[in-house]
């Protein structure tokens, strides 16, 4: 296939200003806090989300935003598809040319996990139609099943959180004995906690009822006599408009331990719904707000 002279040189000129903006997004990120830049890995993804089986989902058109990882090859695009490495600039021009010429591309190959594609065949095309200012993509698709929801600007604090309520729900099958009620937090180890209160719930409820509860009656009961009544709590007290930021999932834990406090101190029973007005009380403005922001931040290793 022969090109034109004048296209050969605009794809040697396009794939070195890509290579500059990679320098300049990486300048950017000392300074400011930036989107992730660096390509999900896919076979890190698979991994920590417990993926739990596959299937053919046909060719469709993708839009490119949604294409924020690959196969094998991340550490030759960033993020936004730029270049991150000279030696595929030969490559990257002919795909260039290409896209000028009337021979047209075939599908890219991809696989889906959530909201997000990861590039198996195609990177190239890929990051050349981004650069051209084009919007979607033709590809075959192979869909990953997975209940954890991912979306293309997750970073890797936030994808460490889904990995651990991946593992959370590997072990409560919470997803499948009630489903429909996503529980996502914004700090790490909080699984965990959740793990144990259902455990902690399984014990009290063994001894009142004199006999041993079944694990899957243990995760529905936490869930419909704690879990659930908390965040009934926190939208009647509106308490998530004090903490844009947060999760019902985040202040369910933290009013939780309010509860507890209270009860210590006061030595009589407190509500969910008391505890969830001391917590907005205390923490929802001024300096409580303040207070609890420095403790997230020492809770996340900041």
């Amino acid at each position: 296939m022969t090109f034109d002279p004048g296209v050969r040189n605009k794809a040697d000129e396009a794939f070195s200003q890509a290579r500059r903006r990679v320098l300049f997004r990486r300048i950017l990120g000392f300074f400011a806090p930036a989107q992730p830049d660096s390509l999900l890995s896919f076979d890190e993804v698979r991994a920590k989300l417990k993926i739990r089986g596959q299937h053919y989902a046909g060719l469709r058109t993708i839009p490119l935003d949604k294409i924020a990882g690959s196969v094998g090859r991340y550490q030759e695009f960033n993020r936004a598809f730029l270049p991150t490495q000279e030696h595929i600039r030969e490559r990257w021009k002919r795909i260039y040319e290409v896209a000028h010429s009337a021979a047209g591309f075939p599908p890219i190959d991809v696989y889906q996990i959530g909201d997000v594609y990861f590039v198996r065949d195609g990177h190239h095309r890929v990051s050349v139609l981004k650069e051209l200012g084009a919007t979607s993509i033709e590809a075959t698709v192979t869909a990953l099943e997975t209940p954890i929801p991912l979306a293309a600007d997750v970073d890797d604090l936030a994808l460490d959180l889904k990995a651990e309520y991946a593992a959370f729900l590997q072990e409560t099958k919470l997803d499948v004995l009630r489903p429909g009620q996503p529980i996502e937090f914004t700090l790490p180890g909080q699984y965990q906690k959740l793990y144990e209160h259902i455990a902690v719930h399984r014990h009290y409820l063994g001894l009142r009822e004199e006999r041993e509860i079944p694990w899957k009656e243990a995760v529905v009961r936490w869930y419909d006599e704690v879990y659930y009544p908390t965040v009934q709590a926190i939208a009647e007290e509106d308490v998530l408009a004090a903490f844009p930021e947060r999760t019902e999932a985040d202040l369910y834990m933290w009013i939780i331990e309010k509860r507890h406090y209270l009860v210590e101190r006061d030595d009589h029973e407190v509500t969910l719904g008391e505890a969830a007005s001391e917590f907005s009380r205390e923490f929802g403005s001024g300096a409580g707000r303040k207070q609890l922001d420095a403790s997230v931040k020492r809770a996340r290793g900041k």
